[in-house]
């Protein structure tokens, strides 16, 4: 590992384990955090959870376990870059989006919606739940017991009612603090990563076309520096010219202005990083130039006819599981229907929710077909979804 800045999260700074274990062998505390995601049954799950597109819609798209990578991949690159801890940063970029419900926010929405009267559905706390409590994979203990600064990464929103219920890991959303910088930077990474790679899924979908992002500044402008390069480009090569640019871009520009932010508030600890305003940050130019993308693709993607048609039937699909579910326990699996039927109304809620939430796009859909008996909820004759 290359040196660390003095703002680095490390081992010894670092608040451990909720259950103390023996030091690992041959490799760091946030290498073993890294390895526990990896191997964990949750994080297999998202080569089945969609991004924006149903996971049976084509095998190029982009699905939970791809963008994950890509999210670590990026925020690996730019925690060298800044001298950050990149064991940890990869850590909490690979588990980031372990709570995500099947069918992308769609679910997630609907899955909130079917919670409400028994607090609520937050992807970023089921993804803290996961680790903490539903993976059974040591003797010792429920979850993966992940150091505490994972587990602060991990959980990038919260609200201030779950937060008061979180102890240590919960204070910064009350105290109004900020996390590590490995915590900011996966946040925005995250958001670099998905809104690239949505312009490739939906290009290679066909719902947008290029001649639509000329009118995207970052885009058209990366475009023409990919033609002026390589005359003549055209097709899947220019697109990923393009897009390879944009990364590059964003990623570069998140450097500079955070190197700047860290030097222009005197930071020299990691104490002062977590008592700093945001420190990892685009520079204003980059944030009106992503904002402008983000807008983009909300009003020509992810509000897209098709897109919103078969967003509409994912969430019949949850609302159905889990209506069915509370009327009758009995159709989960034995040990879900043991913890759906041991408590009180609120602790079946979240049984099933729980279930739900770790169930793949394809899963849902079976077991949608095997209660409704409806050949399939989510296939249509209208193209491609």
């Amino acid at each position: 590992m290359e040196k660390l800045a003095p703002y680095a999260v490390t081992e010894s700074v670092s608040r451990g384990r909720c259950h103390t274990e023996p030091p690992p062998r041959e490799r760091g505390e946030f290498q073993r955090d890294r390895d526990r995601i990896i191997h964990s049954t949750a994080f297999r799950r998202l080569e089945y959870k969609t991004q924006v597109f149903i996971n049976h819609e084509g095998d190029l798209f982009r699905t939970r376990l791809t963008h994950s990578l890509e999210v670590a991949q990026l925020s690996r690159s730019i925690a060298r870059a800044l001298g950050l801890n990149e064991e940890l940063i990869e850590a909490v970029a690979l588990a980031h989006d372990l709570g995500h419900t099947p069918f992308g926010h769609a679910g997630q929405d609907e899955l909130n919606i079917c919670m409400e009267a028994f607090g609520g559905f937050e992807h970023n706390l089921q993804s803290l739940r996961i680790v903490d409590t539903l993976e059974e994979r040591y003797a010792a203990f429920d979850g993966l017991n992940l150091m505490f600064d994972t587990r602060e990464g991990i959980l990038k929103h919260c609200s201030p009612a779950n937060a008061h219920t979180l102890g240590e890991l919960g204070r910064r959303f009350i105290e109004k603090t900020r996390p590590s910088l490995e915590a900011q930077i996966v946040n925005l990474t995250d958001e670099m990563a998905y809104s690239n790679h949505d312009v490739d899924d939906g290009l290679r979908s066909g719902l947008l076309r290029l001649e639509q992002l000329d009118a995207v500044a970052i885009f058209a402008q990366c475009r023409r520096e990919a033609e002026a390069r390589w005359p003549g480009l055209a097709g899947r090569r220019l697109v990923h010219e393009t897009i390879r640019r944009m990364i590059d871009a964003l990623a570069l520009d998140l450097i500079t202005q955070t190197r700047a932010n860290i030097a222009q508030k005197g930071v020299e600890t990691l104490d002062d990083v977590y008592a700093a305003q945001t420190l990892a940050e685009y520079s204003g130019e980059m944030r009106q130039k992503l904002r402008e993308l983000k807008t983009f693709l909300f009003d020509n993607l992810y509000r897209h006819e098709r897109v919103l048609s078969m967003s509409d039937k994912a969430r019949r699909v949850i609302a159905d599981l889990f209506a069915a579910y509370m009327a009758d326990p009995g159709l989960l699996p034995p040990q879900h229907r043991a913890r759906a039927q041991s408590g009180s109304d609120s602790d079946k809620a979240r049984a099933i929710a729980d279930y739900i939430a770790g169930m793949t796009d394809r899963y849902a859909m079976k077991e949608h077909r095997r209660l409704h008996g409806e050949a399939d909820g989510l296939r249509g004759d209208n193209g491609l979804l």
